[in-house]
């Protein structure tokens, strides 16, 4: 016995319509799923959109895309880059999404793939929130579906009894489903995926039935590959993914850019001083990060020794909105070496013994020395006293 559960239906041409306004909620949100906080920006795509769309998607894919990558809309609306970074990886990213092949976005930590992974079911289905989270205790329920016992042992089994998970959900709307740190899942529990993603069919053999996917249902999952040797994919697994590779930024202008615009985006919500005033502050976090993410500074000629941590992208992030945190409620509001300086501190010594011995000698041999960065190192040396 087959069950599905079509949605409701609509004007194709109008099914890229943006989530109705929350009204002060939006505002008062901590941090709003992708769909509402940018949700002129989908209206105007969706409005200007007359490229072919894929069953029930709210955009074409390349108004997907677009919506990624930013840019500029024939009617003047500017839309906003989400991504940046090379615009065949997130085309490859959307064209998977539009087969019958699942998408595994691949990186390394602060990569920005769960950000990229958001923006893409928000733009695809209008809903970013069809998640389930991996970790080492994450069961089979969780992706496949549960049991409400009250009536289970009330009635026993049946649809009514039956707690859908967010996959099974996707499966029979024809929405986007996502699974954040697929290798963090145990095994036995990633491979309940395989009849999904191959038959398009989840069983309930308890009720002798089965939930069949409708068209537009696709999954996207994302893996560390730092964490390859926790939990790794099988090969029949691995096979029924489309795996797309999100690289760090390729410049220190590209990563500065991202930096800013996070920062920017996050200070809003949190009533910070505007990021303009510390873009200096900024700048100088970046070229810390990747100096000794390399193991060489920028201008290649010492050689350094790399921490254990990753210092990534996102970690930048955070060490920034947390110093112009400090200097909004601890100083002047502009954010200065003083208000970054133990935020870096404390990305880069992980490992108290050998990292520090890392940190103690790329602020010697490099900081120290470097023109127009007395401030910096004399910050950081308060900073780690």
């Amino acid at each position: 016995m087959s069950v599905s559960a079509e949605p409701t239906s609509v004007d194709p041409r109008r099914n890229g319509s943006a989530p109705a306004d929350t009204g002060p909620a939006r505002t008062d949100t901590l941090r709003p799923h992708a769909e509402h906080a940018f949700a002129d920006e989908l209206a105007a795509l969706a409005a200007q959109d007359d490229r072919p769309r894929p069953a029930r998607w709210r955009l074409s894919p390349w108004a997907v895309a677009t919506y990624l990558l930013g840019g500029t809309l024939p009617d003047g609306t500017v839309i906003t880059p989400k991504y940046v970074g090379p615009r065949r990886v997130v085309e490859v990213a959307v064209t998977t999404l539009a087969t019958d092949r699942a998408l595994l976005l691949l990186g390394v930590p602060g990569t920005a793939k769960t950000w990229v992974s958001e923006h893409l079911a928000a733009a695809v289905s209008g809903d970013s929130t069809l998640l389930v989270q991996g970790t080492a205790g994450t069961p089979e329920e969780a992706i496949r579906y549960g049991w409400n016992y009250a009536r289970l042992l009330a009635h026993g089994p049946s649809r009514d009894a039956l707690v859908p998970s967010p996959v099974m959900r996707a499966m029979a709307e024809g929405r986007t489903a996502r699974v954040e740190e697929l290798t963090r899942i145990p095994v036995d529990v990633q491979d309940s995926l395989i009849t999904i993603l191959s038959e398009k069919t989840l069983p309930i053999p308890e009720l002798g039935q089965e939930v069949q996917a409708v068209r537009g249902f696709n999954l996207i999952a994302t893996a560390n590959d730092r964490d390859r040797g926790v939990n790794e994919l099988s090969s029949a697994l691995r096979r029924r993914f489309n795996t797309v590779v999100l690289p760090l930024p390729e410049t220190p202008e590209a990563e500065l850019d991202i930096v800013t615009r996070r920062v920017e985006q996050i200070g809003r919500s949190l009533d910070l001083p505007a990021v303009p005033d510390g873009v200096d502050e900024i700048r100088r976090v970046v070229t810390v990060f990747r100096e000794l993410r390399d193991g060489v500074t920028a201008d290649g000629r010492t050689k350094l020794k790399p921490p254990s941590g990753t210092l990534s992208t996102a970690e930048a992030i955070s060490v920034v909105t947390g110093g112009l945190a400090l200097a909004a409620h601890f100083g002047d509001g502009v954010l200065r070496a003083d208000d970054v300086a133990a935020g870096v501190l404390g990305a880069v010594v992980r490992d108290p013994a050998a990292d520090r011995v890392v940190w103690q000698e790329y602020l010697e041999t490099v900081v120290r020395e470097r023109d127009g960065w007395a401030d910096f190192y004399r910050a950081c040396r308060e900073a780690g006293a």
